[in-house]
């Protein structure tokens, strides 16, 4: 929530029609090869869901009447699996998991009648992902193309606890308006999602290079060769001429970082460092900072207002000439900042409701910055505000630790962490196994950091890595993106 317009943009960009904001979506139209597109370049989307039946339900029976009438032996085949997923929001519907159920029965009890033969559930890897959406008696059934959540990227190895999501980040550095014409700092950066994500950004990669796959492929009506075009098609790739900069206070958030960013390809244009945000000092080039500090609700610390009010100094004396974004959640950590926003954008993080400031640091007092022709706020980001609420002034600040426990350093990262139950899906979880796809068509495997000898364009591996070595493949060939077009399929028919 919160990122609505900007999938908007990212979608007309992509060549999207009818492209329509609504709540927590954004609704477009397009052929096969543009949702290709968007599950494989869109930065901030989460899921990319096809509808194939809309229609009227008051009751489960109903919607278990409205199933059965699609066809469903264009979709599933005898030896296939299936699983539905329900987001219901209605008085006559309570349960969304009963919705799930009655979903599933009328696919079953309809291929059951026609072959006999009763399809199977499978939630860990089902060949067909259902997804039924109810707002009180409006119904709509959907294909989900993607399978696992965009925002699990594939570059993740390690993670710090409690790390940003891929999504919300990437939708953060878009709002700023940052394209790569500076350098990007976070001084605060944990494993590093700002900083990959800046770097895609930046160089125009599209962040599904890292996916092992999407259940688009699964499709009946897949088309491996449109796909494989879109994969290894990086004619819109653009170097990037600056550098980005992480920071932490913790030497293991930092090796975290550094391993995340090495998975990621991404090394030569990111450097991380282990240094405490106290001892940051103005960059000699043009620089942005993005950062998102400890809100005092997953982390706790006596602290927490002091490194606000450290980050309010450093931004003052160290960071003149630039911008610095910084998303938080309490009112109470952004007054202790001691700067006024130039903007103020509500965003969630997770189920907290956060806010993204920007602060704009000048010599000088405002009038005199305005008089030189600066910008506090463009006729856009005017009208952006005024749509929005408020932060909420009455969200009570609560002292998680007493004062009698001290915090010497102040070190952000030596906090207390804490889970949170609606933020589990959001932790990078390490893969066991990187040898990525082992179906008839070949694998595939997330791109690494380069080879001696298989250097490719701007520096970056070439795409081969990004499939086995032939050992792995059982005698599957390959492209080479690098030499500007395909020389052999991805596999031998006859081999298979």
């Amino acid at each position: 929530m919160g990122l609505e317009p900007v999938l908007a943009k990212e979608l007309t960009q992509l060549g999207a029609n009818d492209v329509q904001i609504g709540r927590r979506m954004v609704s477009f139209t397009g052929n096969k090869e543009l949702m290709y597109r968007a599950n494989f370049q869109l930065h901030t989307a989460i899921k990319i869901l096809k509808p194939i039946s809309h229609f009227k339900a008051h009751s489960a029976d109903e919607v278990y009447e409205e199933i059965k009438k699609i066809d469903w032996s264009e979709y599933l085949g005898d030896d296939k699996t299936f699983a539905v997923d329900s987001v219901v929001f209605s008085e006559d519907f309570r349960h969304s998991k009963f919705v799930s159920y009655k979903v599933k029965d009328a696919i079953v009890d309809q291929l059951r009648e026609r072959t006999g033969k009763r399809p199977s559930i499978s939630v860990a890897n089902p060949d067909l992902r259902l997804h039924i959406h109810i707002a009180e008696d409006d119904c709509t059934l959907c294909l989900d193309s993607s399978g696992e959540s965009l925002h699990r990227r594939g570059y993740r190895q390690e993670s710090v606890e409690a790390p940003l999501n891929e999504v919300l980040a990437a939708g953060i550095i878009m709002m700023t308006g940052w394209q790569g014409d500076t350098d990007f700092i976070d001084p605060m950066c944990g494993s590093g999602t700002f900083l990959i994500e800046a770097a895609l950004i930046a160089r125009n990669m599209a962040p599904g290079l890292f996916r092992k796959e999407y259940a688009f492929e699964k499709w009946p009506d897949f088309d491996a060769d449109l796909f494989d075009e879109i994969y290894n098609d990086d004619s819109q790739e653009r170097e990037y001429h600056h550098h980005i900069y992480g920071y932490d206070v913790d030497f293991k958030a930092v090796n975290t970082a550094r391993n995340n960013v090495k998975a990621a390809g991404l090394s030569d244009c990111i450097t991380i460092e282990q240094q405490d945000f106290k001892d940051f000092t103005q960059p000699k080039e043009k620089a942005i900072i993005v950062t998102n500090p400890p809100y005092g609700e997953r982390i706790s610390t006596p602290n927490l207002l002091d490194t606000y009010r450290m980050i309010g100094e450093r931004l003052k004396h160290q960071f003149m000439g630039n911008d610095a974004w910084i998303l938080s959640y309490r009112e109470e950590c952004f007054e202790q900042i001691g700067l006024k926003p130039s903007i103020k954008i509500p965003l969630y993080n997770g189920s907290l409701e956060c806010e993204l400031r920007r602060y704009q640091m000048f010599d000088g007092k405002m009038k005199v910055f305005r008089s030189e022709g600066g910008t506090v706020k463009t006729d856009e980001e005017k009208r952006q505000m005024a749509q929005t609420h408020r932060f909420k002034k009455e969200r009570e600040f609560k002292q998680r630790i007493t004062e009698q426990e001290e915090n010497e350093e102040a070190d952000i990262r030596s906090f207390t962490f804490h889970r949170h139950e609606l933020l589990k899906d959001d932790r990078g979880e390490r893969r066991k196994e990187k040898g990525g796809r082992s179906k008839e068509r070949g694998e595939r495997k997330p791109r690494f950091e380069k080879d001696a000898g298989k250097s490719g364009r701007f520096g970056k591996p070439k795409r081969t890595d990004k499939y086995n070595d032939s050992q792995n493949r059982g005698g599957h060939e390959h492209y080479d993106r690098s030499g500007g077009k395909r020389n052999n399929k991805r596999f031998n028919q006859d081999e298979d």
